[in-house]
């Protein structure tokens, strides 16, 4: 699905104060708690659908040290998610999105679509987190250059091959992505990159993607990795989503090591803690 729609001309200038760098400069990555109000998510479908439930989870990220809050209203799981429309997406966030930016932490849009994005950056969502990283969508590239907000361009691909060497891949997906924000006008100092962990991608690749993350530094542009309870965890040792807390944190250390500076988690407490523990080690060095 192709969405057209564009902020109205009135909300043309940007819908909300983020500093990024700032963010940024810190000498732990930030964390970016993870809020799905969708029935189907792999990790906690359903837990937090209901909006007094979901604001409940977001407060009591922010208080658990979350930087940002990401909300999703249609899962992007890889298997047994099903797509819905742009009404449907809106139906599940009006309720739920301008309560938790009322909470008063950045609040970012993880969807596809151009229209449920522009939606929700002019009810106080201030970055764009699209999981086709410009490319699903025709007219994601124009909003978030017109919005002025920083945009999260994560790699995708519609299905996994264990053949190919997923770094080419990311690489040559990230240079797609970055020509269509260039020709759009988004600016590079807007832009973070997300590899995807768990997207298209074997678990052996997954993982690849994570021992080699460094490589990406080469685009010169903060990364984001997103690991949390992700299926390639359960392949080194057996277990359900709930139950990868260990491995999602060893993942996001090594991640960290690697260059990530932001963090996408579901356990935020869990991880604010270990990032800052392993921050405050290595400053002694």
């Amino acid at each position: 699905m192709t969405a057209t729609m564009s902020r109205p001309a009135a909300a043309a200038g940007p819908p909300g104060q983020f500093d990024l760098p700032a963010l940024l400069s810190r000498p732990y990555p930030a964390v970016m708690g993870v809020l799905n109000v969708t029935p189907d998510s792999f990790s906690d479908g359903g837990q937090f659908s209901a909006p007094e439930s979901a604001l409940a989870q977001a407060r009591r990220m922010v208080a658990e040290g979350a930087d940002i809050i990401d909300i999703g209203a249609e899962s992007t799981r890889p298997y047994g998610s099903e797509p819905i429309t742009a009404a449907e997406e809106l139906a599940r966030l009006h309720q739920v999105l301008p309560d938790v930016v009322s909470l008063g932490v950045p609040v970012s849009i993880d969807s596809m679509k151009s229209a449920v994005v522009a939606w929700a950056l002019d009810h106080g969502a201030v970055i764009a987190n699209d999981v086709w990283g410009l490319q699903r969508d025709a007219g994601m590239a124009a909003l978030v250059a017109a919005c002025q907000v920083p945009v999260i361009i994560m790699h995708n691909r519609d299905g996994a091959d264990p053949a190919i060497d997923i770094m080419t891949d990311i690489t040559a997906f990230f240079a797609r992505s970055l020509d269509i924000a260039a020709k759009a006008g988004v600016s590079p100092g807007k832009i973070v990159l997300d590899p995807g962990i768990g997207f298209g991608k074997t678990p052996e690749q997954s993982m690849t993607a994570l021992a080699r993350l460094h490589e990406l530094q080469s685009f010169g542009l903060p990364l984001l990795v997103g690991a949390s309870r992700k299926r390639f965890i359960s392949t080194v040792t057996p277990s359900e989503p709930h139950q990868r807390l260990g491995g999602s944190i060893a993942a996001h250390l090594i991640a960290a090591q690697r260059g990530a500076r932001i963090i996408r988690a579901h356990d935020v407490a869990e991880t604010v803690q270990a990032l800052r523990v392993a921050a405050a080690i290595g400053e002694l060095e």
